[in-house]
């Protein structure tokens, strides 16, 4: 993958902090804080997730109502004017 140079400022302890983490890790900055912020963007990816997950949990039987019947020919037919 290409990279791209990304410049940024940030004050002499941030910078001291992130040189001292990227030692004891043994890894150069630059992969330091790219590994942050790939951590940082996935963190966003399983809040959906779960935030997905809970929602099918509580809406659970809602579902399996809907979508009773045989799974191969699909939900069964609905009693007539029902929902």
């Amino acid at each position: 993958m290409a990279k791209t140079q990304l410049n940024v400022r940030v004050d002499e302890t941030t910078a001291e902090a992130a040189r001292r983490r990227a030692r004891q890790r043994g890894v150069s900055v630059n992969r330091y804080i790219e590994e942050l912020v790939q951590r940082d963007a996935g963190e966003a990816g399983r809040t959906f997730v779960d935030a997905a997950a809970d929602f099918m949990k509580q809406y659970e039987s809602v579902f399996a109502d809907e979508f009773r019947g045989d799974p191969v020919l699909g939900p069964r037919p609905r009693p007539e004017g029902g929902r």
